[in-house]
C-alpha cells in the first residue's frame, strides 16, 4: 500500500490536544450500514463504539425572524428526513414554516407523481413536492449539510434514488416513507435521521485507522511512504512508477484517490475512465472547530447540532455540537463544537484567511447559541476538494 501523505487514513485523523479530542474530518459513521460495522467486528474494536447521547438525537435549524435580523433555533420536524414526513401533520405544526408555508408542505400526499424519466435536480422535486418555503427553510439546509452541494444542479437520481422510489412507487414522498419504516419495523414518529444509529469510537475515528494498519501489518502487507507518478499497464500486469524509486510490478492495482489525482494516474492507461474522473466536480470546505466554556454557551445544547438555511444569508453552513454527541471530546465544563463553512454555494468561504475564517462562524455561533467570552481552543482544517458534486447529467 502506497501512500503520498506523511501518514496514513486519507482525510480521517483525529487530533489529541490538551484534552480536547478533535475530528478534522468525518466524527462518525452509520451502523445500519453493513460494510462500516463489519469492518469494525472483524478488527475486533466494537468494545471500542460510543452511539449518540440520547439527549443529542436531533438537529436543530436556524429560522430566520421573517421581519428584521435575528431568529431562533428550532427542531427538525419529529419523524422528517431529508425530503419525507413519517407523520405529514408534524409539519402542520412546526414553527418553521409560516401557515401557508406548512398547507403547502403538508399536502404532498396529493401531488400527482411526475410522469418523465428524465433526471431532475434535488431543488425541482423538493419545490415540487413540498413547496418553495419548505426547501427554503427546511430542505436546502439539510442537503446543504450533506452534500454542501448547490440543490439546483444536485441529481436525484445519484443522490437521492429513494426518494424517487417514493414518488414512482407509493405517489407520495410521506406514503413511501411510512412504507420504509414499516418494512424495517420502526414507528412512524421515530426520529427520521435515527441519530442513535450513528456510531463513533471512544478515542476517536483514528481507531479504525489504526486498527486497519495493525491487521495489515500482520498480513505481511508492505506499507509505503511515497507518491505514485504514473501506472503503466503491459502484458505482465502494472507498472507502478513511484519517486525516486524502481517501479512496482502489481497484477492488480487499486486507486483510492481523489477522482482528479486518479484521472492524472490514469490518462495513459485508460483515457476514456480518465476523462470521465477528470469531469467530476468537487466543491471545497473548511471546518472550524471550537472550544468553549459551558458557562459561557447560553443554549442548552440538547440536540447533535444545527444547520443553517441560506435564506438566512449567514455563511455558516452547519455546526455539530462534538463534545454533546459523544463522550471525551471537551475537558470537564467545557464544550467543544465544529462550524462548516463553504460548500457549492459559497465557495469563497472556504478561501478566507483564518482570522476572517474564525471570525464569521465565531460570529455566527455567538448570535445563535448565545455564547460569551472568548474560546479556549481553536483549530481550522481546509478541505479544498473534499466533496464530490453529484450534479445532473
Amino acid at each position: 500500500m502506497i501512500e503520498a501523505a506523511g501518514r496514513f487514513g486519507g482525510v480521517i485523523e483525529t487530533i489529541h490536544e490538551a484534552g480536547w479530542l478533535v475530528e478534522r474530518s468525518a466524527d462518525n459513521f452509520l451502523a445500519a450500514r453493513p460494510e462500516g460495522i463489519d469492518l469494525v467486528k472483524r478488527l475486533g474494536l466494537e468494545e471500542t463504539l460510543v452511539s449518540v447521547a440520547p439527549t443529542a438525537r436531533r438537529a436543530l435549524v436556524w429560522s430566520p425572524n421573517k421581519r428584521g435580523g435575528g431568529g431562533r433555533l428550532l427542531p427538525v420536524p419529529a419523524g422528517f428526513r431529508l425530503l419525507a414526513a413519517s407523520r405529514p401533520q408534524t409539519l402542520l405544526a412546526t414553527p418553521l414554516l409560516s401557515w401557508p408555508g406548512r398547507l403547502r408542505a403538508a399536502a404532498e400526499g396529493f401531488i400527482p407523481a411526475r410522469r418523465s424519466q428524465d433526471d431532475e435536480s434535488l431543488e425541482s422535486f423538493a419545490v415540487r413536492r413540498l413547496g418553495r418555503e419548505a426547501f427554503d427553510r427546511l430542505v436546502q439546509p439539510l442537503v446543504s449539510g450533506i452534500w454542501t452541494a448547490d440543490p439546483a444542479r444536485l441529481s436525484m437520481a445519484a443522490a437521492c434514488p429513494d426518494f424517487l422510489a417514493f414518488e414512482r412507487n407509493h405517489g407520495s414522498l410521506a406514503r413511501g416513507e411510512q412504507h420504509r419504516l414499516q418494512m424495517a419495523g420502526l414507528r412512524a414518529d421515530a426520529s427520521g435521521a435515527r441519530y442513535g444509529q450513528f456510531v463513533s469510537f471512544r478515542r476517536g475515528m483514528q481507531t479504525l485507522i489504526e486498527g486497519l494498519l495493525a491487521r495489515l501489518r500482520e498480513a505481511g502487507v508492505e506499507l509505503v511512504s511515497n507518491r505514485v507518478e504514473s501506472l503503466r499497464q503491459d502484458a505482465t500486469g502494472w507498472q507502478v512508477g513511484c519517486v525516486g524509486e524502481k517501479s512496482i510490478h502489481a497484477s492488480a492495482v487499486v486507486v483510492a484517490t481523489p477522482a482528479s489525482h486518479a484521472s492524472q494516474l490514469l490518462m495513459a492507461a485508460a483515457p476514456a475512465l480518465a476523462a470521465d474522473l477528470a469531469a467530476i466536480e468537487y466543491a471545497g470546505a473548511a471546518v472550524v472547530s471550537l472550544g468553549f466554556a459551558r458557562d459561557d454557551v447560553g443554549h442548552p445544547l440538547d440536540a447533535a447540532g444545527m444547520i443553517v438555511p441560506r435564506v438566512a444569508g449567514r455563511r455558516l453552513v452547519a455546526a455539530s455540537f462534538s463534545s454533546v454527541k459523544f463522550p471525551d471530546r471537551a475537558p470537564p465544563g467545557s464544550v467543544l463544537m465544529r462550524g462548516f463553512i463553504g460548500g457549492a454555494l459559497d465557495p469563497s468561504a472556504a478561501e478566507l484567511a483564518d482570522d476572517a475564517l474564525a471570525n464569521q462562524v465565531l460570529t455566527d455561533l455567538r448570535e445563535m447559541l448565545g455564547i460569551r467570552g472568548r474560546p479556549q481552543y481553536g483549530r481550522i482544517d481546509r478541505w479544498h476538494t473534499a466533496m464530490p458534486q453529484y450534479n445532473l447529467g
